[in-house]
């Protein structure tokens, strides 16, 4: 009896009341926190607090010169000279100085508004035509010299505005096209980086079996650009569309060597006009005037870009997934 209860094991002992729940809690708060730190991965990156700094940094780099000229559209000219240039005056003169900068000197700025569109219209949506059909053709058809071309485009996208200037002003003025509209629509027809992006997003986005399958149906090759490609380069092209309009709305060189002409100046030259009015003998400052007409220029690319920014997003991620 004696051995058998020496080589017996003992009686394991009762656990307390709390034990069983504690130890419970702890293996569920462990395997919580298992759940929550997630490892991080290039999709989900850990934060930065640099990066988070300079793109702070941007922002606000980028949107204080748009507060100052919101804020200073709202003030008289007294009160644009004596307050503070990130605050508020206390007079509010906002719509005065929309009507008096619409009304000014016979409404000019009105004159300089529509002049710009022309520009625009003319300039930037004859760009984006000739881009289109450009790279579309590029793209798609396989022709003698494309390569030629294709390094003729690159060359030409390097090469900055300002220094076909000087050789375009002569050759337009050899030709007697100096001092008219024509002058400035011309050369914004040509977008040679407008051609590039569209060569590249029509090569993506148009796949040529839809195209081969569309001939084999009996369709044209006009039918099937517009009723087949068109439709798919609408991204691409909005695009293109959005940078010729901005690059001609805010075009100041090139207007300012053509033009002599004040009823033909865009509002860029415009704007200078009424800025260097005030260094003249017995010229007008008119510096709430030229305020108000900034922040009126920027109002219908804020818009436009506001309006179709879902086209010009994807069009400018086209390409960048490869299946």
């Amino acid at each position: 009896m004696r051995c058998e209860a020496a080589g017996a094991s003992p009686t394991p002992a009762k656990p307390r009341a709390g034990d069983a729940p504690a130890a419970s809690h702890r293996t569920r708060s462990s395997a919580a926190g298992r759940r929550t730190r997630r490892p991080h991965t290039p999709l989900d990156p850990r934060p930065s607090l640099p990066l988070t700094l300079v793109t702070g940094l941007v922002l606000l780099y980028t949107l204080l010169p748009l507060a100052w000229l919101v804020i200073n559209a709202t003030k008289s000219r007294r009160g644009l000279l004596d307050s503070f240039g990130l605050w508020f005056a206390e007079d509010f003169d906002l719509w005065d100085n929309i009507t008096r900068t619409l009304t000014y000197d016979d409404g000019v700025f009105v004159r300089w508004l529509l002049n710009t569109l022309l520009y625009v219209v003319a300039g930037a949506g004859g760009a984006t035509v000739l881009a289109v059909l450009g790279g579309y053709a590029l793209a798609k058809y396989d022709f003698p010299g494309r390569k030629a071309v294709f390094a003729v485009v690159i060359g030409a996208v390097a090469v900055p505005g300002t220094a076909l200037a000087v050789p375009t002003f002569l050759m337009f003025s050899n030709m007697g096209l100096t001092n008219t509209p024509w002058a400035v629509i011309v050369p914004s027809l040509i977008s040679p980086f407008g051609l590039y992006l569209m060569w590249v997003f029509a090569a993506e986005a148009v796949p040529t079996e839809l195209l081969e399958a569309a001939r084999i149906d009996g369709s044209g090759e006009l039918r099937t650009f517009f009723r087949v490609a068109l439709p798919l380069l609408v991204p691409g092209t909005v695009t293109v569309l959005l940078f010729s309009m901005v690059a001609t709305w805010n075009n100041y060189f090139l207007p300012l060597i053509m033009i002599k002409d004040p009823d033909w100046y865009p509002l860029t030259l415009g704007l200078n006009a009424w800025n260097a009015q005030a260094q003249t003998a017995g010229g007008e400052a008119v510096f709430e005037l030229i305020v108000t007409g900034s922040l009126l220029t920027i109002v219908p690319i804020v818009a436009v870009f506001l309006l179709l920014q879902r086209y010009w997003q994807s069009g400018l991620a086209a390409g960048s997934v490869k299946e």
